[in-house]
């Protein structure tokens, strides 16, 4: 059997995937397992998975409809059995892409936008559940390539090496933090679509942090994040000089160095879900716009800080139908701008 599994969401979405991955190994132990991708960082989280034989790995919306031909089609020849689409990939070019590899079976979640054509690409389908976990919409899947869920229990997963694990022993060695508690914080998100804009603000977090530190000027703040993050993060080293930026080269180190953090704060993006996977022990979110129960911390309990301009409405605001986040740029702006500072600051303050 061969079976192809296409998360080309995002690299959250990535890892709620993992369970039905190792649930279709388990399943199928002789079955080849691939998987396509489109972030980078996603491949990199499942480098050393077990479950997986090959990863494709494309950013299909930046190269070009021409590139991204060339390089689908050529998986028709390794005549799959089953594709399947994983929870939540609401946009048809993700339906296309499942076309175009060509597996007999080609299996999806149906989003608000279906249309007949999104019927066409797909040939076996599943209603999506906003009141589940994303990993639980895609363990629903298993029936439908004929297997069942045989593990005891599921989590994300991520398979780090012994050098990554001895990369973060060194840093918190070398900053003096190997036997202290700190707190991570990421100031980002996701870039695609207007995703941007479920930020709380750089200013809030500055001040937060100044705030923390008059309360406990012992407590390490780490902020981490990628080329992204870059301006932000000159913009933080300019107004908090005793703050730490890890020079993690990729998600994998940071997921190392997560595996050591007393508490994280975040919106939802993929740092939230990379410090779930490594158990941090005090998990606090920031709600957005987009927050729901498909896209909780999976397997980690988390103290979610409530965003007064949602106010329940988050379905109202953003829905797996392929659309941005339901506003103009100055209202969603202002929607985050709503969550001041001293509730954010009072949770911490708990939890810490």
């Amino acid at each position: 059997m061969k079976i192809l599994v296409i998360s080309l969401a995002g690299i959250g979405d990535t890892l709620f995937a993992t369970p039905l991955i190792h649930e279709l190994r388990v399943n199928f132990p002789d079955a080849t397992i691939d998987v396509l991708v489109k972030e980078a960082g996603a491949r990199d989280l499942l480098e050393n998975n077990p479950h997986v034989n090959r990863i494709f790995y494309k950013h299909l919306m930046t190269c070009g409809r021409l590139e991204a031909l060339r390089f689908l089609w050529p998986l028709r020849h390794e005549r799959y059995q089953f594709s399947i689409n994983t929870h939540p990939q609401s946009r048809i070019h993700y339906r296309i892409a499942a076309w175009l590899a060509g597996a007999t079976v080609r299996i999806s979640h149906e989003y608000e936008c279906f249309t007949p054509l999104d019927r066409r690409l797909v040939n076996r389908t599943l209603p999506q559940d906003y009141t589940r976990p994303a990993a639980e919409n895609n363990l629903a899947v298993l029936p439908l390539v004929g297997a069942e869920p045989k593990l005891s229990a599921h989590e994300l997963e991520i398979f780090l090496t012994a050098e990554e694990h001895q990369w973060a022993a060194d840093f918190l060695a070398a900053n003096g933090l190997t036997e202290k508690k700190w707190l991570g914080v990421h100031v980002g998100s996701g870039g695609t679509k207007n995703l941007a804009l479920r930020r709380w603000p750089l200013k809030h977090y500055i001040e937060l942090v100044r705030r923390i530190h008059a309360a406990k000027a012992e407590l390490p703040v780490l902020f981490f994040g990628g080329p992204e993050e870059k301006n932000d993060h000159e913009a933080i080293r300019r107004d908090l000089p005793n703050v730490l930026f890890p020079p993690t080269k990729n998600l994998r180190q940071a997921a190392a160095l997560l595996k050591h953090g007393h508490a994280f704060l975040s919106v939802d993006t993929a740092l939230m879900h990379l410090a779930a996977v490594m158990r941090v022990p005090r998990q606090i979110v920031i709600e957005t716009p987009t927050w729901n129960r498909p896209i909780e911390p999976y397997g980690n309990p988390f103290t979610l800080v409530k965003n007064p301009a949602v106010a329940g409405r988050n379905l109202d605001y953003y829905r797996y139908d392929g659309g941005d986040i339901k506003g103009t740029r100055e209202e969603l702006l202002a929607c985050m701008a709503s969550i001041r500072v001293e509730d954010v600051l009072e949770t911490v303050m708990k939890r810490i």
